[in-house]
């Protein structure tokens, strides 16, 4: 080891500490040598262009000693003509000599001499083997004029005192100005300066035409009028604006020539520099300029990225936007690569929006287009996909591109992204809020299916109504006479709102207490729906975690509310009964108390009772059964503060409760055929994993060809599949991953297995295709918007293809509830379109007076809107702007509709009102139900009624489909009109009576020309309910041709069986006091069966409902 340390060869002299205190004296025996590399040539003559031109700070330099040298000049010849005192006389000899002193000529000829060397220098310096084309420059032979006499001056003393136009270098001022703020924009790297640069030689050219005017005047004037230089620039003022007063005039040939040769070099120059100006104006207008620095530090402003924008997404942007109180102060910087449209350009122009909205051209890709809309000091900034284009790949990529570069331009903006696929969701994981299109549009597709107008209620919660307005008359639907239009739209303000448990007024006293037990006291106190929690110290929102989840200071509650607690006013129940406002708030068939209605409208919330548990003497609500009025029906258990074991019915997630009601052999059946689990496999990355229920062997590939038999079954047709429940049928173009969205949550694990419906896939729609897939017995038939029709040259016809192909099959089949989805909001009043439908002529009308009072959802009372059965995945598109305000809006959509699964969370499902469930008579006694028995929490209503027609119409119509209907019974036909009137049922039994109204309606369509205007619509509305049946009839016998030309059983086929005279609607968060009706469906947020586990430790009660809590909840079932 000695001897290899020994022949390492010593350090080089200069990695020596001896070396670097003594000096490098060893270097000299060195033989390497030093070489050093040169950009250009080592020449004198590129060292000096370096220095002069090629590089920029040095060359700003010399270009600014030229500007001020240019400067001196001029000011030099204006203090020449103001010490000059002036000659007598009107001799030529004035114009070409001056009285120069030799002090100020000593100046003259310095300044001339360093400016020619200068131009000089650079003359050569800029030679490129032309010496005609340098001398013949403008700017050269100004230079020459100029500094040459004075050059000559030196050797001939005689010329000191000859005239020489100095003021002629404020031309080359002006070009050296120009070079200047050419040679500034480089140094500083300052962008889009053309604007600038046209405005500044604009000025400066003005300016020169200005002052050479008056030198000139001045100077040729000498041997006329002897005007002074203030003299002259009144008059160049008053001649270039046009106004010609005529109290000074030039007076000599010479200066009246030059006066004219001024005005023509005016009229040239000055057209072209404004021509050039107002050229860059409009495109700067187009591209939308800067947003500046300073505005930037001392404003808050959001940006918002789109492909192209269009008006329906920027007015649904700025309506969901600015309708938080707290974002009013804040700027829009839209920044998009196309043109900015007439529409949008125009709405921009509104004063509403023109303060606040900034357009600018450009593209997110381009660090400068980023830097012009100060992305890294926004607040937030917002990508949305352009859903349009057919290659909706092609359209994920370029929002990717644009996450990546905003990502990396401006590291600390927060991100909110939309994507269209989920497969290209794990791209964007670094966003802060991400929203992907085919996700949440397919699991409210699935979640339609089993909750009827899952769409319309998750799009009324996450769009801002005017339900927050105080007055009552300003909300949507309250200028409606129809009672139902008053109370969905009232319910339609309700909103998902948060605070801070020990900050509420509204749940401050329930800590300590269960959950369910504050979310009832709170509701029947306040009116509030607490539908979920949030730990201090953990991320994860929980729906309804249930009746063992305890109540803590600082958790983070989430209620539905028309408005957050914050804009309430509070008053107990004896300041109410001293105020007679609100007394006029309801006017409905069925007055309901006060309490109940303001407590609805969520301004005002009213302590009116105790919340502690009644007593067992106390009153119930209950109704006397058939047998006996002194015998009342059960009454309802209290809500415990803390939760009982013994007393939640808990679901085990290895069982199934429906297999209780089964037989032995179809126990075995199922099981054999079913098991619960995760899927094994993920469509995509990002997907939550789902506990739902799967087959225990995967199926083969041929067998999932429902038309086409193959070795393993010989079916060709879902009817010959023997299905125990309906069909759900979805039609789409393609078979996406979303799909996935789809059919787990209606394979969710908490679904009973005997309630799981098939799925058919339907990727094309001819009739017998449909027929073939089950059509005519099919629960639910899903229509999913066509990619490759979303392209169309008009916007609006996109949803062309789909709403035809709807309308037919709502004309074939009437009675298959059809689900659609669309591209525009707007095309939803032509579903279900009947284009001399009285009612929806109604409709519409209430659309436009909502639209023009400024309402966001002025479609919410179209029908099948209303009913769940069209919605826009274009309408969530708010739910990516809200999360902006409530960044918990996300999480909570997509708990709510299955999309992710939080351990302890609960999940969305319904119930229906039954004739045995009427005895709990108000939704307060429902809510007090649900809480004490199951845990779950109720947050809405989905009503079906039935449209009311005047007599005559139903009795016409009536007793014509009777007529005509000769195949029917009278059994048939006794039962089916008693369903609707007395009146059809005597004339069922009577063919006479039946004969007599045919004729008399018949002679009743024909006497239309005798009666008014109102009178004879009404009879065109009698004929066409007339011929409406043997429309459909015809339509029913094509359906049954064509099933047994397929030779598909025709058995089951009914199509007289239609909802055209019902309307649905829901009301979310409806009043404690609002009744329920037979039929309602109610949406349910249900406990996590998983947190349900046994436990031996008893749960401590309440003291006061010790004794009733056992009594009275073995009596009660749902």
């Amino acid at each position: 080891m000695v001897d290899l340390e020994s022949e390492v060869p010593p350090l080089p002299p200069r990695y020596r500490f001896r070396d670097l205190l003594l000096g490098d004296q060893g270097w000299q025996n060195d033989d390497r040598v030093q070489v050093e590399f040169y950009m250009n040539e080592n020449t004198f003559k590129e060292r000096l262009k370096l220095f002069f031109i090629k590089n920029q700070r040095s060359s700003l330099r010399i270009r600014l000693f030229n500007f001020s040298l240019k400067l001196l000049s001029c000011l030099l010849y204006i203090i020449r003509v103001l010490l000059e005192n002036p000659s007598q006389g009107n001799e030529w000899s004035h114009i070409f000599w001056v009285n120069r002193s030799l002090p100020l000529w000593g100046l003259q000829v310095s300044v001339a001499l360093i400016s020619l060397f200068e131009t000089i220098l650079l003359g050569y310096l800029s030679y490129k083997g032309n010496i005609w084309e340098q001398i013949l420059r403008i700017p050269f032979i100004l230079e020459i004029i100029n500094a040459v006499p004075f050059i000559i001056s030196i050797f001939w003393p005689s010329l000191r005192n000859l005239f020489v136009p100095v003021f002629l270098n404020c031309w080359l001022a002006k070009h050296a100005l120009e070079n200047m703020i050419n040679d500034l924009h480089r140094a500083i790297q300052r962008t889009q300066s053309a604007m600038f640069n046209q405005v500044l030689i604009l000025i400066s050219t003005l300016l020169c035409l200005i002052f050479t005017c008056i030198c000139g005047i001045q100077h040729l004037e000498r041997i006329g009028k002897k005007l002074n230089l203030f003299d002259s620039l009144y008059f160049c003022i008053v001649t270039f604006s046009t106004v010609g007063f005529g109290d000074v005039t030039p007076e000599t040939w010479s200066s009246k020539l030059f006066v004219v040769a001024m005005i023509c070099v005016a009229l040239v120059v000055l057209p072209i520099q404004f021509e050039q100006l107002a050229y860059l104006w409009m495109e700067r207008q187009k591209s939308g300029g800067n947003y500046s620095r300073h505005r930037a530090q001392t404003e808050k402003h959001v940006v918002l990225c789109v492909s192209s924008l269009k008006i329906d997404l920027l007015m649904d942007f700025l309506n969901e936007f600015y309708a938080h109180p707290r974002l009013q102060d804040y700027y829009v910087v839209i920044l998009c690569p196309t043109e900015m449209d007439v529409q949008v350009r125009r709405v921009l122009q509104i004063p509403m929006w023109s303060q606040r909205v900034i357009y600018l051209q450009g593209s997110a890709l381009k660090d400068q287009d980023l830097l012009r809309a100060k992305m890294d000091d926004a607040e937030a900034c917002f990508i949305l996909s352009s859903r349009c284009e057919v290659d909706r790949t092609s359209s994920d990529h370029q929002t990717i591109l644009r996450a990546w570069a905003v990502k990396d331009f401006a590291p600390n903006c927060p991100l909110y992204v939309q994507i269209l696929k989920p497969e290209n969701k794990f791209h964007i994981k670094f966003a802060d809020h991400v929203v992907c299109e085919e996700e949440f549009k397919y699991a409210m597709l699935a979640l339609n299916c089993i909750c009827p107008a899952t769409s319309t209620l998750i799009t009324l919660l996450v769009h801002t109504s005017r339900g927050q307005c105080v007055c009552l008359c300003c909300r949507e639907g309250q200028q409606s006479p129809e009672q139902w239009q008053k109370m969905y739209g009232r319910c339609s303000g309700n909103e998902v709102y948060h605070i801070v448990l020990e900050e509420s007024t509204f749940f401050a006293e329930y800590e300590g207490k269960s959950f369910t037990y504050a979310s009832f006291h709170a509701h029947k106190k306040f009116g509030v729906c607490l539908i979920g929690v949030r730990r201090e110290d953990n991320k994860n929102i929980l729906l309804n975690p249930g009746p063992r989840y305890i109540m803590n200071s600082t958790d983070i509650c989430f209620y539905i509310n028309i408005t957050k607690e914050e804009n309430s006013a509070f008053k107990n129940q004896d300041q109410q009964r001293k105020s007679n406002v609100s007394r006029s708030f309801y006017h409905g068939p069925s007055r309901l108390p006060v309490h109940s209605i303001i407590a609805s409208m969520g301004t005002v919330a009213i302590d009116l009772q105790d919340t502690s548990c009644r007593s067992a003497s106390g009153p119930t609500l209950s109704l006397p059964t058939e047998g006996s009025k002194e015998i009342r029906r059960p009454s309802i258990a209290p809500v415990l503060e803390v939760a009982d074991t013994s007393s939640i019915q808990t679901c085990d997630l290895l069982s199934d409760q429906s297999e209780d009601e089964t037989t032995p052999d179809e126990e075995m059946s199922s099981n054999l055929e079913y098991a619960k689990g995760y899927p094994p496999y993920s469509p995509y990355i990002g997907s939550s994993p789902t506990f739902c229920h799967l087959l225990h062997e995967k199926v083969p590939f041929c067998c999932l060809r429902l038309d086409k038999s193959c070795q393993h079954n010989y079916y060709e047709d879902a009817k010959a599949y023997g299905f125990k429940n309906k069909l759900i049928i979805v039609a789409a173009e393609t078979a996406g991953n979303g799909l996935y969205n789809f059919i787990v949550p209606l394979r969710a694990y908490y679904r009973p297995k005997k309630e799981l419906n098939p799925i058919v896939l339907l990727l094309d729609n001819p009739l017998d295709d449909l027929l073939r897939c089950g059509v005519t017995f099919a629960a639910n038939m899903v229509v999913v918007d066509k990619e490759s029709t979303m392209s169309a040259e008009e916007d609006y016809m996109a949803d062309a293809k789909t709403i035809v192909n709807v309308q037919t099959l709502f004309r074939l089949f009437s009675s298959l509830s059809i689900i659609t989805e669309l591209t525009h909001p707007a095309n939803m009043r032509f579903m279900q379109f009947r284009a001399k439908d009285c009612y929806s002529l109604a409709l519409s009308k209430l659309e436009k007076k909502e639209r023009e009072r400024g309402s966001n959802l002025a479609f919410m009372f179209r029908l099948p809107f209303a009913a769940g059965r069209v919605f826009s995945i274009s309408m969530l598109d708010t739910l990516l702007y809200q999360s902006f305000v409530k960044d918990y809006m996300i999480s909570i959509t997509r708990l709510l509709l299955g999309l992710d699964t939080t351990p302890g969370s609960g999940f969305l499902c319904s119930m229906k009102i039954t004739a045995d469930d009427l005895w709990i008579r108000t939704y307060a006694r429902l809510y007090q139900k649900l809480c004490s028995s199951t845990g779950d929490v109720p947050i809405g209503i989905y009503r079906t009624e039935s449209q009311k027609l005047t007599t005559s119409e139903s009795q016409i119509s009536i007793s014509v489909e009777e007529w005509e209907d000769t195949k029917d019974s009278k059994e048939q036909g006794h039962h089916r009109s008693n369903h609707r009137n007395s009146t059809s049922s005597d004339q069922s039994d009577h063919p006479l009576l039946r004969r007599k109204s045919m004729q008399w309606a018949r002679r009743l369509s024909r006497k239309g020309p005798k009666h008014s205007g109102k009178t004879a619509e009404k009879i065109t509305q009698q004929r066409l309910n007339l011929y409406r049946r043997s429309e459909r009839q015809e339509l029913a016998e094509l359906v049954k041709n064509r099933m047994k030309h397929l030779g598909l059983s025709t058995v089951g086929y009914d199509e007289m069986n239609d909802h055209q005279s019902t309307l649905s609607y829901i009301l979310i968060n409806p009043s404690p006091d609002t009744r329920i009706e037979l039929n309602d469906v109610v949406y349910l947020i249900r406990p996590d069966p998983l947190a349900y586990l046994p436990n031996s430790e008893p749960s401590r009660r309440n003291s006061i409902c010790n004794v009733t809590g056992q009594d009275s909840r073995e009596e009660t079932q749902l």
